[in-house]
């Protein structure tokens, strides 16, 4: 039981980092907060992806004629990799236009605090 949870340390720290982002974007009130948390998740997913292509032993995905082609256990997927780094730049993306929402609506509400938000946001309604 111990050998199963030292030799997977990487795995609990990510999902630590899960919870930690699942409870920023959950119970936190202030959006800036909630962004944080929800980017602490995204960087959470990363990581998982990437430690699960991690092959001990094993080296880059080019024909390496001393290794041969014949075990493909001697050579890491890509697969993951590629895939990650589209991840990251969709979330650079959505951290760009999450952040100029959020100037947006301080400008126009003068309050990041979801609660009061919601206020002014129904009393604006009101004097529509």
């Amino acid at each position: 039981m111990t050998e199963v949870l030292l030799g997977h340390y990487g795995y609990w720290f990510i999902f630590a980092l899960v919870i930690l982002g699942f409870y920023g974007m959950v119970v936190k009130r202030n959006l800036v907060k909630k962004l944080i948390g929800m980017n602490i998740f995204q960087v959470a997913i990363i990581m998982f992806f990437l430690s699960s292509a991690v092959k001990w032993q094993a080296t880059i995905p080019i024909a390496d004629p001393a290794l041969g082609t014949s075990d493909p256990d001697l050579y890491i997927s890509p697969l993951q990799h590629c895939l990650m780094l589209t991840a990251i730049v969709v979330a650079v993306a959505t951290n760009g236009v999450a952040y100029a929402l959020l100037i947006a609506i301080h400008k126009r509400f003068g309050t990041l605090h979801e609660d009061e938000l919601l206020a002014r946001m129904t009393h604006d309604l009101d004097l529509d």
